[in-house]
């Protein structure tokens, strides 16, 4: 219970870390979030749980695979916002964008 207490936590902090350098900096903050963050963090207790390789492999794959219909999120939020419509319902049809095309 520890180790997954220490997890989340550790999870947490770097996500609520890059969304204060967002304010200050969206470039940056992009910059950091396009390392795949969630993927990175997926990878590493993946394998520190199961010392498998092959599992990280298999999760990589499933990644690439799932990265490109998600770009659909990243083009409809941005153009929601553009044309006035609010930051939650843009949210939404971004959401259902990219659920559409997965």
């Amino acid at each position: 219970m520890l180790y997954f207490i220490i997890k989340t936590l550790i999870t947490a902090v770097i996500v609520v870390t890059v969304a204060e350098i967002a304010k200050r900096s969206s470039l940056l903050a992009g910059l950091l979030i396009s390392i795949p963050l969630t993927s990175f963090l997926a990878f590493i207790w993946l394998y520190w749980e199961t010392k498998d390789s092959q599992k990280v492999i298999d999760l990589s794959y499933s990644i690439i695979w799932m990265v490109i219909p998600s770009f659909t999120f990243f083009i409809i939020l941005p153009l929601a916002l553009k044309y006035n419509i609010t930051f939650f319902i843009s949210m939404i049809l971004a959401t259902i964008s990219t659920i559409i095309v997965y």
